[in-house]
């Protein structure tokens, strides 16, 4: 049996846990409401963009130099370029380890073809720098601050390889935000532009003064980024929201813990009085 001094001990371990854990928590719901808000706002430039996107290139069927743009080439699949979107930071319950574990999967999948990855996240970079697979680039940390550029330069990379044939698709690996319970692995195909995927349903009718071949040449590449952008954003805000809830998880478990400890910590010291009023009866009683 645990004397009184270590269940004191390990009742304040606990207790600093706790409060470590709570503080944690707050840290992560402000961030959340932040990402949260970022991703949201972003989702209708997004949709609305791959619908006129998808709008110029249904007109834009008949003309050879817009449906030949490089990013629109499609051919046969044998090297690949996945952007692996993991966390930055550890503490957020199965959230690192069920997008890694997707994208071995995936890698798994396209055993047969030459898979190169675009590492995003510091979990990302750790798990697969060890590991002997052909790495395009490394961006750890890069979801402290989200930002546009850091979308233009990783997407810019990849649409440049793309264009000149290094390549012959890029995916997007990264978990969805869609509530505060919930992320949602997804796999984004993002290159080739696919048409069928950016026509929008005929949602929109929209008059252009530029030729469909000028439209293309802008829309595309901002298309491009834009959902980089939104896969970044994206994978912020889960991942906030998943180690807000790990740590709401925590903070209730270490509470029951402590609960626990308390009890029997009083039920240890209860034992010790008796036993001391025991031995001094019987001292008393032994000197009659």
């Amino acid at each position: 049996m645990p004397s009184l001094i270590d269940l004191r001990r390990r009742i304040r371990s606990v207790n600093n846990t706790q409060q470590i854990t709570k503080a944690m928590k707050m840290v992560s719901a402000a961030k959340l409401r932040r990402a949260q808000q970022a991703a949201v706002n972003a989702r209708p430039y997004a949709a609305l963009l791959g619908e006129m996107l998808g709008n110029v290139l249904s007109r834009a069927d008949e003309d050879s130099a817009a449906a030949g743009h490089p990013l629109l080439a499609r051919r046969e699949v044998r090297r690949i370029l996945l952007l692996f979107l993991a966390g930055d930071k550890g503490l957020c319950g199965a959230f690192n380890s069920n997008i890694t574990k997707a994208s071995r999967r995936f890698l798994d999948e396209n055993g047969d073809k030459q898979v190169e990855l675009g590492l995003l996240g510091r979990k990302a970079v750790d798990y697969y720098s060890r590991r002997s697979y052909s790495i395009m680039g490394k961006w750890d940390l890069i979801f402290k601050n989200v930002e546009r550029s850091a979308a233009q330069e990783i997407a810019g990379k990849a649409m440049q390889r793309f264009s000149a044939g290094e390549i012959d698709a890029v995916y997007v690996l990264y978990n969805r935000f869609k509530n505060v319970l919930t992320q949602e692995i997804t796999l984004l195909p993002l290159l080739p532009v696919l048409p069928s995927q950016d026509k929008g349903g005929g949602a929109a009718d929209y008059e252009y003064e530029q030729p469909p071949e000028k439209l293309v040449a802008a829309l595309l590449p901002r298309h491009v980024v834009t959902q980089v952008h939104q896969a970044m954003l994206e994978s912020a805000a889960a991942e906030h929201a998943a180690r807000m809830t790990a740590m709401d998880s925590a903070t209730r478990n270490a509470g029951e813990v402590l609960e626990k400890l308390t009890l029997r910590l009083n039920r240890v010291r209860q034992a010790s009085i008796t036993t001391e009023i025991i031995e001094i009866v019987s001292g008393a009683a032994a000197l009659e």
